[in-house]
């Protein structure tokens, strides 16, 4: 967390210091704009080729092209001065060192920004392999439900709340399995997930616990009839949702739902309410 609120910060900075020679550039050209047009308009031509340049090819040849430029204007000022006898403004001074603070700070600021960018996708891909959460639907998964079933039951014991899990799961799958491509297996459960989420409360927790045989579990604050009442829910809103998604309303899907209420004289463990949820869904026709 450290690391990317640093690099947030440094993102920002280098992006306060582009605007800020951006400005600089642009109040030397229009101070010298009615004497000396061509050179800017063609110095600035370069100075974007030098910040191009320094994105694409790395800070190294950034570095390497600008000091280049440096040393082609000094050549030519001493061309000017010595051989023609030309009299060079120190009023153009600027493009010797201010192409190059564009280039650095640029740089910078995209350098970190792409940092920021693979930190965060190292996290989810962490939170994937830990099984934390589910790479398509980006729903909690069975670590993720057996430790708050664990909280959920120990707010049972504490503040006597009714705790009830819901288990959904797709009627006949095994069966329907070869029928369904890929791409429409990935569909469904993301179909199905929105479903379920949608038709809870915000403070129900929704988990997908298993992909071979997609099995959804929500953890719910309420009592049997209440999660029946939001499985009702759940069916009517996915009908309606199956019937207007174009990649699967030519399949006949679904949802069987299972409810069961902790209880503590016979349960001791979130797999017992786990498994016990399951088993109601063989009685749901």
């Amino acid at each position: 967390m450290r690391k990317s609120t640093r690099e947030s910060w440094l993102t920002d900075l280098y992006l306060i210091f582009f605007l800020f020679w951006v400005s600089a550039l642009a109040f030397g050209m229009a101070a010298t704009r009615t004497d000396y047009l061509l050179i800017n308009t063609l110095f600035l031509g370069i100075t974007v080729c030098l910040i191009l340049f320094t994105y694409f090819w790395g800070l190294i040849t950034g570095l390497l092209i600008n000091l280049a430029f440096i040393f082609a204007q000094v050549v030519i000022v001493l061309y000017a001065t010595q051989v023609d006898q030309t009299v060079v403004p120190w009023v153009l001074a600027y493009w010797l060192f201010v192409p190059l603070l564009l280039s650095l700070s640029f740089y910078g600021a995209t350098d970190h920004t792409r940092k920021l960018q693979a930190q965060n996708a190292r996290l989810q891909s962490d939170l994937v392999e830990r099984g934390a959460f589910d790479e398509d639907t980006n729903l909690r998964t069975m670590v993720s439900y057996i430790e708050d079933t664990a909280v959920f039951t120990e707010t049972n014991r504490r503040f006597d709340l009714p705790v009830t899990t819901m288990i959904v799961r797709i009627r006949y799958f095994q069966e329907m399995r070869s029928m369904v491509s890929d791409s429409q297996l990935r569909e469904l459960l993301k179909l199905v997930s929105q479903t379920i989420k949608q038709a809870m409360r915000t403070n129900d927790i929704t988990y997908l616990i298993d992909r071979s045989n997609p099995t959804w579990s929500v953890l719910l604050f309420t009592d049997a009839d209440g999660a029946s009442i939001a499985a009702g829910r759940i069916k009517t809103n996915f009908t309606k949702a199956l019937a207007g998604n174009d990649v699967l309303a030519n399949l006949d899907v679904r949802l069987v739902v299972g409810v069961a209420s902790w209880d503590p004289d016979k349960m001791k463990t979130p797999y017992d309410l786990m498994n016990a949820g399951i088993k109601e869904t063989e009685y749901d026709v």
